[in-house]
């Protein structure tokens, strides 16, 4: 079941997400798990093809134990640190997610952070143990998010990633202001800061915080440029 949820970010910016519907998401698990497997068997087949060797060592028992040793703990790691770690250095994104074009973020829309990574896939270990992926299947369908217990420990929630191409605000801020308009550098730069993420407004916050921005440059400008409406004047201050 897909849905989605509105964010208001601290700037008043409501920003819409798609959420992720149960089916992307045991997908995007199912990719994660059999990549995990696949990573432990190619580690037992290298510790397979390695153990005659060793075994001819001096040291080779000595040697043996601490590989098994390390091999648990890598084992471990794959199987409990796997989201965590990748949710944490993929700005919520594991391989599975990556394919599936899923995003784990925080619930006011911003990027998880280390903590809520962890918390959430501690939680999972849970689920995992009360009856496999049942429980979170079910809290998911209930939840109006589509969270899953963890979710709603760590206060996150999943939603796929936006085509739209991010905008390049330095590029834009490095063009130098238009001098026949008279118009101040700081202005220009919230001029351009709107102007990059207006895509990303609702048809309510893109009206009003042009209209905003065009009656705080307007007095200040050698024209009235009476004729463009407030985005249209804003697109013509910074054209270059």
């Amino acid at each position: 079941m897909e849905r989605s949820v509105d964010v208001r970010t601290g700037e008043a910016v409501e920003i819409r997400y798609e959420l992720a519907g149960l089916g992307s998401r045991f997908l995007a698990v199912s990719v994660d798990v059999l990549a995990q497997v696949a990573v432990v068997i190619v580690l037992m087949v290298a510790y397979a093809l390695a153990s005659p060797l060793i075994a001819r060592l001096p040291f080779g028992k000595n040697v043996s134990a601490w590989l098994i040793a390390i091999a648990v703990a890598g084992f471990f790691l794959i199987f409990f640190g796997w989201f965590i770690i990748f949710e944490t250095w993929w700005s919520g994104r594991t391989p599975g997610k990556r394919a599936l074009g899923l995003r784990v973020v925080r619930d006011g829309g911003f990027p998880i952070d280390p903590g809520a990574a962890v918390i959430r896939n501690l939680v999972r270990i849970a689920e995992v143990a009360l009856g496999g992926y049942a429980v979170s299947a079910i809290s998911a369908l209930i939840s109006k998010e589509n969270k899953r217990l963890g979710d709603f420990a760590a206060g996150t929630i999943v939603v796929r990633d936006r085509a739209d191409t991010v905008p390049d605000l330095d590029a834009y801020l490095s063009r130098p202001v238009r001098a026949d308009t008279g118009l101040g550098e700081a202005d220009r730069v919230l001029i351009e800061r709107f102007l990059a993420r207006r895509a990303g407004l609702d048809r309510t916050a893109r009206a009003r915080l042009a209209a905003q921005l065009a009656e705080r440059v307007r007095p200040t400008l050698r024209a009235s440029y009476a004729h463009l409406d407030d985005e249209s004047l804003l697109e013509f201050l910074t054209r270059p």
